[in-house]
């Protein structure tokens, strides 16, 4: 993990039914999502709170993905790393189960998805 930023660099929060949670978020916060691509994943659609990585926090997107489930436990926090698949691998070492292995986001860089020792699926996020 980069020691010089904080330390959640994503979030996605999980729907089953993507226009009427676009229409919640989009009318409950004023804003306006941007469709963002998930490369050759035609099992994710996801659609993005603005951002703008020049500034402080973390945005992220509501998301549908065939498998994962809305409601509890249906939010991801991404970590950020120098390489996801380096934590992965560490997360596997220490009692932990990757879901997903690294892949590519497009220009939006890579991720992997593991489980903690708890249960809990966390997201690791990289550029490279």
């Amino acid at each position: 993990m980069n020691t010089h930023r904080n330390p959640v660099g994503w979030f996605e929060i999980y729907v089953q039914n993507i226009e009427r949670a676009k229409a919640f978020y989009e009318n409950t916060f004023q804003v306006t999502f941007e469709r963002l691509e998930s490369s050759d994943n035609t099992d994710i659609e996801l659609w993005a709170f603005p951002m703008d990585m020049n500034i402080p926090g973390s945005s992220g997107a509501i998301v549908k993905m065939d498998g994962k489930d809305s409601g509890t436990g249906g939010t991801i926090i991404y970590f950020s790393c120098a390489d996801c698949a380096v934590e992965a691998i560490r997360a596997l070492q220490h009692g932990g189960r990757i879901q997903q292995e690294k892949m590519s986001i497009g220009e939006y860089g890579f991720i992997a998805l593991v489980f903690d020792t708890e249960g809990n699926m966390i997201g690791l996020h990289s550029m490279k």
